[in-house]
């Protein structure tokens, strides 16, 4: 699993399309292994995103759950603990 790809669901506020968006760019340069692919498979590229960015929406959308959203900020803080005590 990409690291960088980050959870977006049962958050409080939702996901923005900016977030999604990052998903799916970071999913298609970890599937294509191009950070920027070269102006002939750009367009491919592109689409990809896209595709997966509305695949991420529908998906997002279209699941439930019962438990409480979480908090972006509490978990950001979380998330700095996990890294202080694994790096140091």
């Amino acid at each position: 699993m990409c690291r960088n790809i980050k959870t977006l669901f049962n958050f409080e506020p939702p996901a923005t399309e900016d977030e999604i968006h990052a998903s799916a760019l970071q999913f298609v340069r970890k599937l294509s292994g191009f950070n920027k692919p070269s102006q002939a498979n750009e367009a491919a590229f592109e689409r990809a995103v896209a595709e997966v960015s509305e695949a991420a929406r529908r998906l997002l959308t279209s699941l439930h759950t019962h438990a409480p959203a979480r908090d972006r900020e509490v978990e950001a803080e979380k998330a700095k603990e996990r890294s202080r005590l694994r790096f140091g």
